[in-house]
């Protein structure tokens, strides 16, 4: 992973990355990272993450987008078939700035907060909680160094998923220990997500998601 001299111009360099790259920073202020997230905006083929002056920007390619939307998709299942009530914030902007933390998922859900949410359609990290799971998808990159990110932002639960194999973290005593079954939602596990995300490259993602449905409704019998 390269790693660049501090600079102020940090915007016409990653504007300009191309697909599935990395780049790193350091000594960058709280208000330099603020001021790039302006900048490019959250729905910019890009993933900002910031950890106490390090800046970590990730640009993305459409095989990353293709998983990540299909996790979302197969949580939108679940969600429609169980009236699970599940809130989606895709790559929103976590941010605590008293904790000097930042981090943009892949996906992310509300499920057991997802009342306490209400309507919203904004968050503000500094007040509103973290939400319930966070998803990465890292076939070109990896996420592990970035966990104490999530960690300092309390969030819950991470999926992450490398191309073979779908790993649920859960969160517990301050890091991240890998576990069977989500916590948040207990009928999925690594094991049952990974072997559909898998079904979806051969099967292709319409005939895998009915493929799913029918799986949901067959733990309901």
């Amino acid at each position: 992973m390269p790693t660049i001299a501090p600079t102020t111009n940090y915007y016409d360099i990653v504007s300009q990355l191309p697909p599935a790259t990395d780049i790193t920073f350091h000594n960058v202020s709280w208000e330099e990272y603020e001021e790039l997230l302006d900048q490019v905006g959250e729905a910019s083929g890009l993933r900002i993450s910031y950890n106490e002056g390090t800046l970590q920007i990730m640009s993305l390619s459409p095989e990353h987008e293709n998983y990540a939307e299909f996790i979302k998709r197969m949580v939108d299942v679940v969600s429609l078939r169980l009236r699970i009530n599940i809130r989606f914030f895709g790559s929103a902007t976590m941010r605590k700035s008293k904790k000097g933390k930042g981090k943009e998922p892949d996906a992310c859900f509300y499920v057991q907060t997802a009342a306490a949410l209400g309507n919203k359609i904004r968050l503000d990290f500094e007040t509103d909680p973290p939400p319930d799971i966070a998803v990465e998808v890292d076939v070109h990159h990896t996420s592990r160094d970035m966990f104490s990110i999530y960690s300092g932002l309390g969030v819950p639960e991470i999926w992450r998923y490398d191309g073979f194999a779908l790993i649920i973290y859960q969160l517990q005593d301050g890091v991240y220990a890998e576990v069977a079954a989500s916590p948040t939602l207990r009928m999925l596990t690594s094991q049952i997500l990974t072997d559909f995300l898998n079904r979806m490259r051969t099967e292709g993602e319409f005939q895998t998601l009915l493929a799913f449905d029918e799986w949901l409704q067959s733990t309901q019998k």
